[in-house]
């Protein structure tokens, strides 16, 4: 993994300052610890800082093709270059390094854009055509790896990270009130908008080319679910076979680096079976990592315990106490560069920092089980929200929810509110937003306390109807479990799970995180698999469950399942942690002007005071504390926060005249 940044001059060449790309890739010097380069000519300047995992000594970036016409700067992996590398060598393309990144630019001159779809792995990617100046930036379907960019006068700026593009002094920094209004809705943004003005990310399954000064986004892959007459007609054995097949196929490419690969292991379904996988057919002598929590209604140690008994894997632990994850949040919020409404990655920064301090750049993880194979409680929630629909007076259909949520429905009274919760929208099956609604409404309550100011500039601005204006053409054909996947997997799953709990944490400590159930292959072959046999009745992961269930313990194939979380109140109150009440006063609320000052006083009160704590103020509180910290370090306080420049191991000059003096720790390349 890497850090790619880079600025184009969109309307005629001049000159291009190294001093300001050397500070914006120093910003990506935690993505790409372990050299940097960059490519400069007229028009143009890209460079990158190296997370080296494939061809160690001889795949320093940028990479050129055999004339030095193409250039590339890469972030991710691609695993099926092997096989990839073989077909280009038959056509007859020369190669001078033994990476992936190589690869991309020699299939690039194959295909152009359709490269793209020969493509299996985790990326994003910018090459430059220097003989027709264009410039060609890609990112992987499902959006494992992050691409930034803005447009500033007559330059285009790019970067893996945000702070990266702040780093350049033309740019303006300002909060989006938009940004920060789907954020208290959807957890996240949508895809295309970030937390900041004039800032865009390229969405996943798209790229961007520039030819003069005409920028053109493309989509070229998204989720799909078929019509009930695209749905394979395989039987449960059948598909589980060949799920099982992809899965391991998936498993064995990932693990292709030159350094050695670690695995994620909560003691779920998901990361246990991809551990049992690899430590199976793979790996004898695996190392595995864990989280446990000091509040024990967090913590999954026992089934950790279980799973390393078994396999008798090297495991390590970090223990996330509330003290620590308390301390960490400002830390965090650097690395997401997004408010958060949960406290989930800061155990993940913890245990990313373990696992870089044991000696490892590369784990295998468990993401996207549950998005692909039908496992969250909302999907399963959807499913029996629209049988209660066609019935919406019945008492006895919603009472399945006390099944699906045995642990809130404890007493007449939590069912009766309950019901009514779930009951809301139930004659409306055919919606869009049927199965999430309700969620994105609750979350969106926080909204009360946004001030005055922001609420103005997003009072005509509707951000269900943006999501509802780029939903794919199929999507009102699909049944109610594959719109719901549908919803999860594209906001969520991608612009959350995958940043800011997944990549951000992990690279923050220069950790590539890869994930199987995350093959293009294995969503498309799910993607014609029908809804009953993703959850079948109310029994969640059916096929993953048959994959697995002749290798995984009773116990961890059918314990209750487990979301996983952080402490918030006893991690933020109550501690005498300084940031907190510095940044919820009286002062900084005034000052920022993003929240009412008197309304966060009063829930502060409220979660200090209270013994117990609901939900919704849990969310508000870390949603509003996130958002401060989140101004303060990239709006008001940028500059205190600069780091220190990247001094290139190689320059590639191609400038049609020196205008720099500029040392790099080897050699200039004409």
């Amino acid at each position: 993994m890497c850090g790619i940044t880079g600025i184009l001059n969109l309307t005629e060449p001049n000159i291009i300052s190294v001093d300001v790309i050397s500070k914006m890739s120093g910003h990506l010097n935690h993505r790409g610890p372990n050299e940097s380069g960059l490519y400069i000519d007229d028009w143009i300047g890209i460079a990158q800082t190296r997370l080296s995992i494939i061809d160690l000594t001889g795949g320093t970036q940028p990479i050129h093709n055999e004339d030095k016409t193409l250039w590339i700067v890469f972030n991710g992996e691609i695993y099926n270059y092997i096989e990839l590398k073989n077909s280009l060598i038959k056509l007859g393309h020369k190669f001078y390094t033994n990476t992936d990144t190589e690869i991309i630019l020699h299939l690039y001159e194959e295909k152009q854009e359709n490269c793209l779809h020969m493509l299996n792995g985790q990326f994003a990617f910018t090459i430059w055509d220097s003989i027709n100046r264009k410039i060609f930036i890609a990112r992987d379907r499902v959006g494992k790896k992050p691409l930034y960019y803005t447009v500033c006068g007559d330059q285009f700026i790019f970067a893996s990270e945000i702070k990266a593009i702040f780093a350049n002094n033309k740019v303006k920094r300002e909060l989006d009130a938009k940004g920060i209004d789907q954020v208290f809705t959807f957890w996240t943004t949508l895809p295309g908008r970030t937390s900041f003005k004039d800032i865009k990310e390229l969405p996943a399954g798209s790229y961007l080319s520039i030819t003069g000064n005409n920028v053109i986004v493309k989509q070229y892959w998204d989720f799909d679910f078929a019509l009930p007459n695209e749905l394979t007609n395989c039987n449960s054995d059948e598909i589980t076979s060949y799920s099982k097949e992809l899965l391991l196929d998936s498993i064995g490419i990932r693990l292709r680096a030159d350094v050695p690969v670690g695995c994620y292991l909560s003691g779920g379904l998901d990361s246990s079976g991809i551990t049992t996988f690899v430590k199976n057919n793979f790996n004898n002598q695996l190392n595995t990592f864990g989280i446990r929590f000091e509040d024990v209604d967090f913590d999954e140690g026992q089934y950790q315990k279980e799973m390393v008994s078994k396999l008798h894997v090297e495991h390590k632990e970090i223990l996330a106490t509330n003290k620590n994850i308390g301390e960490l949040v400002p830390e965090v919020i650097w690395h997401t560069e997004i408010p958060l409404l949960r406290l989930s990655p800061v155990p993940l920064y913890m245990l990313s920092e373990l696992v870089n301090q044991s000696g490892f750049r590369v784990v295998l993880t468990g993401e996207g089980a549950d998005e692909i194979f039908g496992g969250y409680n909302i999907f399963r929630e959807t499913l029996i929200r629209s049988f209660w629909a066609k019935y919406p007076n019945s008492t006895m259909r919603p009472r399945l929810l006390d099944k699906l949520y045995p642990y809130i429905f404890k007493d007449k009274r939590s069912k009766a509110t309950l019901n009514s919760f779930f009951k809301i929208g139930i004659d409306q099956p055919a919606t869009p937003f049927f199965s999430h609604l309700i969620r994105w409404n609750n979350t969106a309550r926080i909204k009360r306390f946004f001030s005055e100011n922001i609420t103005s500039s997003t009072q005509d601005y509707d951000t269900l109807l943006e999501l509802k204006d780029n939903l794919p053409e199929k999507f009102n054909k699909w049944d109610a479990l594959s719109k719901a996947q549908y919803l999860e997997m594209k906001i969520f799953m991608s612009d959350y799970l995958l940043s800011s709990q997944g990549d951000r944490v992990a690279m923050a400590h220069s950790l590539e995180i890869r994930m199987p159930y995350l093959d293009y292959r294995l969503i498309e072959f799910m993607g014609k698999v029908p809804s009953y046999l993703k959850i079948r009745g109310l029994n969640e992961k059916f096929i993953l469950k048959k994959i697995y269930k002749d290798v995984l313990p009773q116990s961890i194939l059918n314990r209750p399942k487990h979301p996983y979380r952080a402490p918030i109140k006893n991690s933020l109150l109550n501690k005498n942690l300084q940031y907190v009440d510095y940044y919820l006063s009286d002062e900084k609320l005034k000052s920022y002007n993003l929240f009412n000052h008197s309304m966060v006083k009063i829930l502060k009160d409220k979660l200090t005071k209270s013994e117990n704590s609901s939900e919704f103020d849990n969310m508000a509180l870390v949603g509003i504390l996130t958002t401060q910290i989140l101004n303060d370090r990239f709006i008001e306080n940028f500059d205190a926060h600069m780091i220190k420049p990247s001094i290139f191991d190689i320059i590639f000059d191609r400038r049609s005249t020196t205008h720099y003096d500029y040392h790099s720790k080897k050699q200039n390349y004409s």
